[in-house]
């Protein structure tokens, strides 16, 4: 049987305490997903770690020699995430335009890194999540204890009934527990879109199309009217 391999996701310090560094690097080792590739004491150096490793977080000190954290990070085309890590919580309001997932306040504990940790795995994971949904043609879906697979090029049209959900497809219909707006989120809007508070449809499996409702597989699905602006296809 084989085992997925964990994620690692590789991170750098930029922090110009040393005692602040090493409670960082601990840290950091009790994650085993965590893989530190670099430490350093200025904005210079972490460029050219950057340019030498793939990172994904920088956990950063605003108070560094010469150049400050945020106009380092300012001058980054496509920056990983940041931790901030800082001894002065005034600065959160200037981070705003940056991809900032946490602040850290100095001394750290342990626990706080621990959530911001989860932030940061939070976002990656719905970063990949969208890109396997944007290369797929096709969804698995939860049901009980079994996952089941759903053909995108299949699918006619979804329907909401109360917490359920009924998926329309060329050759059966399943049920699934969840609300529309769960699986609207997992779709293509090049594919599928929302006509009606409890329809979704596929784009090409339109046979007719009026001002107050669409039909697909010879059945008149209604129109919303807050939905109109959004299928002038």
């Amino acid at each position: 049987m084989t085992h997925p391999t964990p994620k690692k996701y590789n991170c750098i310090i930029v922090e110009d305490e040393p005692i602040a560094a090493e409670i960082l690097e601990t840290f950091i080792s009790r994650d085993p997903e965590l893989h530190l590739v670099g430490k350093c004491a200025d904005a210079v150096y972490a460029s050219n770690l950057l340019n030498i490793h793939e990172v994904d977080l920088i956990f950063l000190d605003l108070h560094l020699p010469v150049v400050k954290g945020f106009e380092f990070l300012r001058t980054l085309k496509n920056p990983p995430l940041v931790i901030v890590t800082t001894a002065y919580h005034q600065y959160a309001i200037e981070g705003y335009d940056l991809d900032i997932v946490d602040y850290l306040l100095k001394p750290i504990p342990y626990d706080r890194f621990v959530t911001s940790i989860g932030k940061f795995k939070y976002l990656m994971d719905a970063e990949d999540a969208l890109l396997e949904m944007a290369e797929r043609d096709y969804i698995f879906i939860n049901s009980g204890k079994k996952q089941v697979k759903i053909i995108l090029q299949d699918v006619f049209y979804i329907e909401s009934l109360r917490e359920y959900i009924n998926i329309h497809t060329k050759t059966e219909t399943f049920t699934f527990k969840m609300p529309i707006s769960r699986i609207e989120e997992s779709l293509s809007s090049a594919l599928f879109t929302r006509i009606h508070k409890s329809y979704i449809i596929s784009r090409s499996k339109m046979e007719v199309k009026s001002a107050t409702f669409v039909q697909i597989k010879g059945k008149k699905l209604p129109i919303g009217r807050t939905y109109k602006p959004f299928i002038d296809l």
